[in-house]
């Protein structure tokens, strides 16, 4: 008799248990997290939703190891984020997460190809050429690269920034609004690459948006109110995530 293996499915790339996060003391007190529970499939898009002060830069910032809970956990792969030093917390943040922030935190006086190749730089690490080329074609930036920011359009430097994210095979990337400061045609480039980055590259992606367009290229949408996980919208569309919004706003 033969055994048939089902595959077994990965881990799941980010974990918070009951996280909490409180700011400030006594009356001025203001629970921006009340006991949060959510994993984020390894290989998947998930955005983070919710109305204004509905905690989610808050949760992101939990979960990045950018900022501490008030209680709770917080495990990226197999490490708990709870408890560790700050030295411990940014070698993790160096060689487990990348980040896409809304500004691009481009070094001006850098080349595009610079830019990417700097998280590798600073871990002294060398790139793996397969990938580097796998992500400046997937990315659209071959001619570009020896340009500086100053000579990119927006759109163009966050593609610089997604590549420079993708470049050092995180485990889990976070973008907070990576298309709040681009115009609609550069933000749906830029959201297709990191769209491409999870089907073609395996890459894990947690998002942060206000848009409910951007939501629409995740796999799943988890929203947020009051600190608390509400719901969440799978193979999401445009009108799905909006019309769930409205309900929450309401």
């Amino acid at each position: 008799m033969t055994l048939i293996e089902t595959p077994r499915q990965a881990p799941p790339a980010v974990v918070a248990t009951g996280l909490t996060k409180v700011y400030g003391q006594g009356d001025a007190q203001v629970h921006a997290l009340r006991g949060v529970d959510i994993a984020f499939e390894t290989g998947a898009f998930t955005a983070i939703m919710g109305p204004s002060g509905s905690g989610k830069s808050t949760l992101m910032h939990c979960l990045a190891g950018l900022d501490t809970a008030t209680s709770g956990s917080v495990h990226i792969g197999d490490v708990e984020l709870t408890g560790l030093g700050d030295r411990q917390l940014t070698l993790l943040r160096r060689e487990r997460i990348g980040f896409i922030f809304q500004s691009f935190n481009l070094l001006p006086t850098l080349t595009a190809e610079q830019n990417i190749r700097l998280p590798l730089e600073i871990a002294a690490r060398q790139a793996d050429q397969q990938l580097y080329d796998r992500v400046i074609e997937t990315v659209g930036l071959r001619d570009r690269l020896r340009h500086k920011p100053s000579e990119l359009s927006g759109g163009q430097q966050q593609r610089v920034a997604v590549a420079r994210a993708l470049i050092s095979k995180p485990q889990v990337i976070f973008a907070d609004e990576p298309t709040g400061n681009l115009d609609s045609r550069s933000g749906a480039e830029v959201l297709a690459f990191l769209r491409t980055s999870v089907r073609e590259l395996g890459q894990t992606i947690v998002m942060v948006t206000h848009d409910p367009v951007a939501a629409s290229y995740a796999d799943r949408v988890v929203f947020l109110r009051d600190g608390t996980l509400v719901t969440e919208v799978t193979a999401p569309t445009p009108q799905s995530v909006l019309d769930t919004l409205v309900k929450l706003e309401g």
